[in-house]
């Protein structure tokens, strides 16, 4: 028929065809093996280091509440009848543990006082904290003096008019958290490991709303 191209003009465009289509086929077939290979490396690496992560770091912070205890068995109305006491446990199992041996850790105590009177002329008094190991015994204490921020009387009648409404609604109180560092660099020993630690305050008339042991991990080397 007229008009129609030559035999060997066809041949030659569907063998060329079939080359070009093998070749993306091929090309095709290696980029999604590249792209597994990539995704399954991908994944393992995240598993190692979730892995890695999990079993050997600490935990960054520990937040624990303290509760505090003090004899009753007296006749005193505006004394407590000793110093209030706590005993935070710091023994956990596994991935909980509090402290890893060689670690450095920032240990600080947070007190919640009101500014009431008998805060105010409290003046200075002194917080202890003593953590022991496995059968009670003290393996290290340390010793801070607190008291609340001085305000003056003036400051104070200003700042209660200004945050009247807060106060007034409860979106606000008059208070003041002091964060009592107790140690700059705490090392956990791996012979004499600490299991808990006791918190006293050495004041009889101190009131506070609330307490916190914080403990916070200092990264240092491999992270």
């Amino acid at each position: 028929m007229v008009g129609d191209p030559p035999v060997p003009a066809v041949l030659w465009a569907q063998e060329v065809g079939h080359v070009l289509a093998g070749r993306a086929r091929k090309l095709l077939l290696q980029f999604g093996m590249l792209f597994c290979t990539t995704l399954l490396l991908l994944w393992v690496s995240i598993f190692l280091y979730g892995s890695f992560y999990y079993s050997y770091m600490p935990t960054v912070s520990h937040l624990s509440p303290v509760h505090f205890s003090y004899r009753t068995d007296c006749d005193s109305s505006s004394l407590l009848c000793s110093f209030p006491v706590a005993n935070v446990s710091l023994a956990k199992t596994g991935r909980d543990r509090v402290l890893m041996y060689g670690q450095p850790y920032r240990v600080t105590l947070e007190l919640e006082l009101p500014e009431s009177p008998v805060n105010q002329d409290l003046g200075m008094f002194l917080v202890t904290v003593s953590c022991y190991t496995r059968g009670g015994r003290i393996i290290s204490t340390a010793s801070r003096s607190v008291m609340l921020h001085y305000r003056s009387h003036l400051l104070q009648v200003l700042d209660t008019i200004l945050f009247s409404g807060f106060l007034l609604f409860g979106f606000a109180e008059q208070k003041q958290l002091l964060e009592v560092e107790m140690y700059p660099e705490y090392r956990e020993n791996s012979y004499v490991p600490t299991t808990g630690a006791i918190i006293e305050v050495h004041s009889k008339r101190v009131q506070m709303y609330g307490a916190y042991l914080r403990i916070h991990a200092h990264f240092t080397g491999l992270r």
